[in-house]
This record gives structure tokens, C-alpha cells and sequence, in this order.
């Protein structure tokens, strides 16, 4: 991806309003940071952070942007909250993004990932300050048919468990507002974004791939593996921010060839399986010890899964910046220097440095 393109994408947010829900998590915490880095009034909007340590928290980004703890389930408050701020920008994070737990609690799996998304829409529609939105959901809202080749952005939706069935909804939904509300009237550009299998610094949940081994080097256990030959598109989180942020840019610039839907990840030539992935954390740490354990037989596991990013490559001119085995390199320093001592913000503004510039 051309430098100066990212660069120009990122100086379009410098002294504008934006309002980002999900910003206490994973890859809203960086999207926050990246943005209050270069000149941009960010408006965070989300629950208080679930992780403990926290990204949020290490980059004390509380101070540095304003911080509101709201649910995207009260429906008055986020209305409210983005009224009052008028944003130009919009990035929608806010979700229940674990599988697992949306075995434990499809309720709220749901209710979130669904409604709290509605809410999200329909404040957006009523807003009219709001120029560019960019809805944030998962690969895993493709009906999974583990077939060897990438989805397509007009590929079927769908879901076994309740997560991926909760983001095929949340993608439905999207499609209607954009064509209900968005694409006539006051025109808002607004898009859709799939990209999975994000790794990076300063993610901390529970039955994720990289901070299971990072807890488990940290402890000096095994590393316990359910599905080694399962195969992901591993992608470091400032891949698909890359793509937010160049195609948030895009949408206020021309909202009518950019709106839809679009896939960010590696090319399939990037893919690895679990095994080798939580291998190379151990080679990169120097120890650690991986231990197979049988699948669970409760919940259903994809085995395969690939995104296809031509439309991102050709139309948005977006492609990845850096490879899997550079990926796992950079990740792996950051626990690694940050669980040593280095301040996390110090990690964390480094690689962005390292990546944009």
C-alpha cells in the first residue's frame, strides 16, 4: 500500500470530530490512539474495559480523548452522547466479539451485536453532522461451508454459533439502513467491514490464540491447543485499522462509490495454522511449550476460513503492509518488551510509527 496514499487518509481527521464506539477494546484502543495522534477530537463511547491488564489503560487513554462509559444497548444515552458531540466520523467497534462466550450468553451475545448495532444505525441516520460511517463486524459473518478459497463480499451470510450468526444479522441490517436512509437524502457514506483473526499488542481476552500463549509463557505452562491444523488469516491490527481509516477517508470524499461492503485481510499464501502460529510466539519468547487437548465436542469449530480482498486491493488501493511472519514478530515483541518494562504506549506508538511512516 502506497505511503503517501495512508498518509493523506490519515491527515484528513486532523482538528475533525470523531465518535468511535467500542474504545475501550482491542482495536478501538488503537484506532483511538492513532487518531488523537494526529490531531483528530475523538469521542469514545463503550463499556469500561473487561481485560484486565488493558490496553485502554496502559495507553491512559482516558486522558487523551473524551472518554464516556455507555452501553450501545441504551438506545437515549448513545443517541444523546453523539448528538451533543456532532461528529463528521464515525467508526462502530462496539460488539460481544468472543465465540465462546457466545455459547455461554447468546442473549446478550445478541442483544448487543444486534440491537446495540440498530441503535448505533438509527442514531447515525438522525445525526446530521455524520458524513462517513464505517460499521465494523467479522469475517465470521459468512455462512461458513469451509471451502479452501476466500468470501467474497457478496458471498452468503450467516453462522453456526451465535457470534457469527449474531454479525450476519448485524451485516443484514446494516444493508438495509444504507439502503432505506443512507444512499438517498442527505447522503452519508457508510460502509461495511469484514476482516478476522486480529493480532497484535495489547490484547488481553480470554480464548484468544496470542494472549493464551502470552499468559501461558508468562506462567511457565504448556500452551494448550484444541484445533492445531485449523488455519486462519492471521493479520497484525494495524492491517484492517489501515483500511478503516483509508476507507473512512474515501467515504467523505465520495460516498457514492465507496459505500458497501468491504474484506480486509492477508492474501491466502499468508495463512497458517494454529500450531505454527503459537510456534512461532515460542521461538520468538525463546520458551514456552505447546500442548494438544482434544476439541470440545459442545461447540462447533470452523476449521477453515479465507477472505477474499480483491475489491480492497483494486478499488481502494488497499493492501497489507506486512506479512505474517512480520506480524508475529512485532507482536511478539510487544508482550515481550512491555511484560520486560517498556511503557505500552512506547510499544504501541513505535509500531504505528513503524507501519505509517
Amino acid at each position: 500500500m502506497d505511503k503517501i496514499i495512508l498518509q493523506n487518509a490519515l491527515n484528513s481527521f486532523k482538528d475533525k470530530k470523531v465518535f468511535i464506539t467500542g474504545h475501550t477494546g482491542f482495536k478501538g484502543s488503537w484506532l483511538s490512539y492513532i487518531l488523537s495522534e494526529v490531531g483528530a477530537e475523538v469521542m469514545g463511547y463503550a463499556l469500561d474495559p473487561i481485560d484486565e491488564p488493558s490496553h485502554f489503560n496502559m495507553l491512559n487513554l482516558s486522558s487523551k480523548i473524551n472518554h464516556v462509559v455507555g452501553d450501545v444497548r441504551d438506545a437515549a444515552k448513545l443517541d444523546n452522547t453523539m448528538h451533543k458531540f456532532k461528529p463528521e466520523f464515525v467508526f462502530h467497534l462496539a460488539a460481544q466479539a468472543l465465540v465462546k462466550k457466545s455459547y455461554d450468553d447468546p442473549v446478550n451475545t445478541f442483544d448487543t451485536n444486534i440491537m446495540g448495532s440498530v441503535n448505533l444505525l438509527d442514531s447515525v441516520r438522525r445525526c446530521s453532522s455524520v458524513l462517513s460511517l464505517v460499521y465494523i463486524t467479522s469475517d465470521k459473518c459468512y455462512e461458513n461451508v469451509e471451502w479452501i478459497w476466500g468470501y467474497r463480499e457478496s458471498d452468503r451470510l450467516g453462522g453456526h454459533d451465535p457470534y457469527s450468526a449474531s454479525k450476519g444479522a448485524a451485516e443484514i441490517i446494516f444493508s438495509a439502513y444504507l439502503r432505506s436512509f443512507f444512499e438517498s437524502g442527505n447522503l452519508i457514506g457508510a460502509a461495511s467491514t469484514r476482516a478476522g483473526n486480529v493480532i497484535g499488542g495489547g490484547d488481553w481476552a480470554i480464548d484468544r490464540l496470542i494472549p493464551d500463549c502470552i499468559r501461558s509463557i508468562e506462567k511457565n505452562v504448556p500452551i494448550e491447543i484444541r484445533n492445531p491444523s485449523a488455519t486462519r488469516p492471521w493479520q497484525h491490527v494495524l492491517e484492517p485499522l489501515s483500511g478503516y481509516i483509508l476507507l473512512s477517508a474515501q467515504l467523505r470524499e465520495n460516498p457514492k462509490k465507496f459505500s458497501g461492503s468491504w474484506n480486509f485481510g492477508p492474501s491466502s499464501s499468508e495463512v497458517r495454522t494454529v500450531k505454527k502460529v503459537a510456534s512461532k510466539i515460542i521461538h520468538h519468547f525463546g520458551k514456552g511449550k505447546i500442548e494438544i487437548k482434544g476439541a470440545s465436542k459442545q461447540h462447533h469449530e470452523a476449521m477453515l476460513l479465507q477472505l477474499n480482498c480483491d475489491k480492497s486491493n483494486q478499488i481502494l488501493k488497499w493492501e497489507p503492509r506486512w506479512n505474517v511472519e512480520e506480524t508475529l514478530k512485532h507482536t511478539s515483541e510487544w508482550y515481550k518488551k512491555v511484560l520486560d518494562g517498556e511503557s505500552a504506549e512506547h510499544m504501541t506508538k513505535l509500531q504505528i510509527d513503524k507501519y505509517f511512516n
